[in-house]
């Protein structure tokens, strides 16, 4: 889980560098960095979820 976090941890200091750049500067190409970005969170967050919520079942038991 710890490996997942720290993804998740980097990618989204990469997308809010890059989305920032969009939205202050206009630069198209952060936008489309911030994007891909969010893309590829979407993965990392659910085996986030499902790592954590398995861990919580291990731990009640």
């Amino acid at each position: 889980m710890k490996e997942t976090l720290n993804q998740i941890g980097q990618l989204t200091g990469s997308f809010m560098k890059d989305a920032s750049s969009q939205l202050d500067k206009g630069n198209k190409a952060a936008g489309l960095r911030a994007r891909r970005a969010s893309l590829e969170l979407e993965p990392l967050l659910k085996r986030f979820r499902k790592l954590s919520l398995a861990a919580s079942a291990s731990g009640k038991e």
